[in-house]
């Protein structure tokens, strides 16, 4: 089962995933978006390198810490901005 939407998504605007074109709907959690997308695994622990993802989709674990232009930032806490440049490969 894969996860989807409860209601209908914004406009899509491009940014890049891993340095690949994608679409993702306009002002929608980061974290929402990557996960109807199919992105469930965002990055790996630094400690252990586990596999981590988004969890509690409100700020609290920082699970979903991935770096967007460059900087890190709580994927489920940042709205989804046209042109944004997404790096999930090698995030920790």
């Amino acid at each position: 089962m894969s996860a989807r939407r409860l209601h209908a998504a914004s406009p899509r605007v491009a940014v890049t995933i891993d340095g690949a074109p994608a679409m993702l709907p306009v002002g929608e959690s980061l974290a929402t978006a990557l996960l109807c997308e199919g992105h469930v695994l965002l990055r790996h622990s630094p400690r252990d390198g586990t596999p981590r993802g988004a969890f509690c989709f409100m700020g609290a674990c920082q699970e979903c810490a991935i770096l967007v232009d460059g900087i890190v930032r709580q994927a489920c806490l940042t709205p989804v901005a046209a042109g944004m440049a997404i790096a999930l490969k090698g995030a920790s």
